[in-house]
């Protein structure tokens, strides 16, 4: 398996570094040749090429079995005319990465206020309100006075459908139970399409159980009873905020892995940002970008019928989840340890778990 990595900014690097001490664990202990090739994207892409993200790295990224990306100081990206573009927004938009699957799980040995739940949130990743994304041309934001700004949406029958499939694929993997989260009685025509096309897919499934909750329900719902959901489909912004809403709730965002798929291509990804107020300090929690480089392994095997790498993907989340019960975690979820050590600590696991 050929992996493109993209350390990013912030954190990026040192959390990245930490994946890649899990992921040579895992290739060794499953031999599974992975081979690894690091280029800069972020600040030092910006610095050295001109551009955040130089057009070069679309084609390797392309030509490579799964890409892995650090996260990205994206807020300080605002003219890609002056090369500063999104490096997420860019692999998603050309990779045609539309479905992001966002798993959220409690462990033993975390406290935990909301009682054990295991859920995943698959959020639409094309279109939506996210203004960068959803035109061909231009962007979906305006502005059209000083004083009035306009935001469009943008949702499609054939966006609908292909989230709604892979909802559908990983509800009857699971627990046979699919959650629309929608705002159909305000955003009709909209929504609305969202709801009926998810509904209309869902009947393809035997078996599954389908209901739908409103947005802003759904939230006080996910908070009091969390254990109630299996698999939880959105669109893109409504999906964005209840994934980091249920990471939140299983201990710490830095617990969320992330995985964003498309038909031939799939790209790793922490679920949180690039925290330049803690970088270079040795304490960011590098296990939501481990579990998504997990997510990436699993999916490749699936996809070539190899069963080493889905084992592999096990044994990482296994390990993690034995760290955790452990209490050897970093400071956010009431550990000790710094970013190094977790993923040092995450290998070891790794290589003496026997299976």
């Amino acid at each position: 398996m050929r992996l493109i990595v993209l350390p990013g900014d912030g954190i990026g690097p040192e959390i990245t570094a930490a994946t890649l001490s899990v992921l040579h664990a895992a290739s060794t202990k499953f031999g599974l040749e992975l081979a690894i090739e690091q280029h800069e994207v972020g600040h030092d892409s910006l610095r050295q090429f001109g551009t955040t993200v130089r057009p070069q790295l679309l084609d390797i990224v392309r030509a490579a079995d799964g890409l892995i990306l650090g996260p990205a100081a994206t807020f300080d990206f605002r003219d890609e005319g002056r090369g500063e573009i999104n490096p997420s927004m860019f692999f998603r938009k050309h990779l045609d990465l539309f479905a992001n699957i966002r798993p959220a799980k409690t462990h033993a040995g975390l406290r935990n206020r909301f009682g054990d739940f295991d859920l995943v949130v698959v959020r639409e990743n094309t279109e939506g309100f996210y203004a960068d994304r959803n035109m061909a041309q231009g962007g979906g934001e305006m502005l059209v006075t000083p004083d009035v700004a306009i935001s469009l949406r943008r949702i499609t029958r054939h966006c609908c459908e292909r989230i709604a499939h892979a909802a559908c694929r990983q509800a009857v993997r699971r627990r046979k139970h699919l959650t629309i989260v929608h705002k159909a009685n305000v955003l009709k025509i909209g929504d609305g399409m969202f709801l009926g096309i998810c509904r209309e897919i869902a009947r393809d499934y035997p078996g599954l159980e389908v209901d739908d909750i409103l947005v802003d329900a759904m939230m006080a719902h996910v908070v009091r009873q969390p254990d109630r959901f299996d698999v939880i489909v959105a669109t893109n912004m409504f999906g964005d905020i209840l994934s980091d809403l249920t990471a939140e709730l299983s201990g710490s965002l830095g617990l969320g892995g992330s995985l964003n798929t498309g038909s031939d291509h799939a790209m790793a990804q922490a679920a949180h940002g690039s925290a330049p107020d803690i970088a270079g300090r040795d304490v960011a929690n590098p296990v939501s970008l481990i579990l998504s480089a997990a997510l990436l392994l699993a999916w490749f095997g699936e996809r070539i019928g190899d069963t080493r790498y889905e084992a592999a993907a096990r044994a990482v989340e296994h390990a993690v989840a034995t760290a955790m019960q452990a209490g050897r975690g970093t400071r956010d979820v009431g550990g000790t340890l710094g970013t190094s050590a977790m993923g040092k600590t995450i290998a070891d696991i790794l290589i003496s778990q026997t299976h």
